[in-house]
């Protein structure tokens, strides 16, 4: 008897790789503010916002012009616009390839033109995949003529931003972008053009501090992070604590700097009703 149970039993050992798995990539979601687990395929159909807690997920820009545009209707601007390496930085153009292999998109913006529950509107849309959304000269041109062409239309421009700041690897090339862009807004609101500026999470830097906060309307989803600096530079700086939710899109709108923080399920119905009546 000693012996039977003295002999140590065998197991089959099975490389981790080749374990079965009980549920597929991307079948599910977990929310990263409540954890709450839910089928991706409802967190999709529910506008990419967690059932739960209503966290907004991001969505890339093409996910958020068939979210906005009416079916069909969108024709995109200047897809063949990509960057180069002015400043000759190191590996810049290997990081470049790479985003665009990986995002599928030449840019971090995408423009274009198409119809918002039947009324004609330009659009840019920004996708934070892309060098983190970073503006450097091409994002600055994109946007540029964007507003220019929604000038030529006389058409509303819109723009969901979604962005880092200046593109570090362009230097004071991408700072300038602010200035371009800026000026093409101001030509665009003395011809009389509505401009609405949405931002989304995380709006920072350059952008927050140009462009993204230009707009006739002034739009955040909820949650977003919107500022220039980080918050560890500012406590820093002014030798204080900031609040915790210093930099929200809530707190910013309790401070006045939005007109509203709008849940996605009722962006598309707002921003038509304000083109409706300009």
């Amino acid at each position: 008897m000693r012996d039977i149970f003295a002999k140590k039993k065998k197991y089959v050992q099975v490389p981790s790789k080749q374990l079965r798995r009980d549920v597929p990539d991307g079948v599910m979601t977990k929310c990263p503010k409540c954890k709450a687990i839910a089928s991706t395929k409802e967190v999709n159909k529910n506008h990419h916002v967690c059932l739960r807690c209503n966290y907004h997920f991001p969505m890339n820009a093409y996910e958020r012009i068939e979210f906005l545009l009416d079916k069909e209707t969108f024709i995109e601007y200047d897809k063949d616009i990509i960057s180069t390496n002015p400043l000759s930085f190191p590996e810049y153009e290997e990081k470049i390839k790479g985003d665009m292999e990986k995002t599928k998109l030449n840019e971090a913006v995408i423009t274009g033109e198409g119809k918002l529950q039947n009324y004609e509107i330009v659009v840019a849309v920004m996708d934070s995949r892309f060098r983190m959304g970073s503006m450097g000269s091409v994002v600055g041109e994109k946007i540029a003529r964007a507003v220019r062409k929604a000038e030529e239309k006389r058409v509303p421009f819109i723009i969901f931003t979604a962005s880092g700041g200046a593109r570090m690897q362009e230097g004071v090339l991408s700072l300038m972008q602010m200035a371009k862009t800026s000026a093409a807004l101001k030509r665009f609101s003395e011809s009389g053009g509505l401009f609405i500026s949405v931002m989304t999470n995380p709006t920072t830097g350059g952008v927050s501090a140009s462009f993204a906060s230009l707009g006739d309307y002034n739009f955040a989803e909820p949650g977003a992070l919107i500022g220039f600096a980080g918050r560890r530079i500012i406590e820093q700086t002014i030798g204080e604590k900031l609040p915790e939710d210093f930099q929200t899109a809530e707190f910013l709108l309790e401070c006045g700097q939005l007109d509203a923080v709008l849940h996605r399920e009722n962006m598309k119905d707002t921003l038509q009703k304000i083109v409706s009546m300009h």
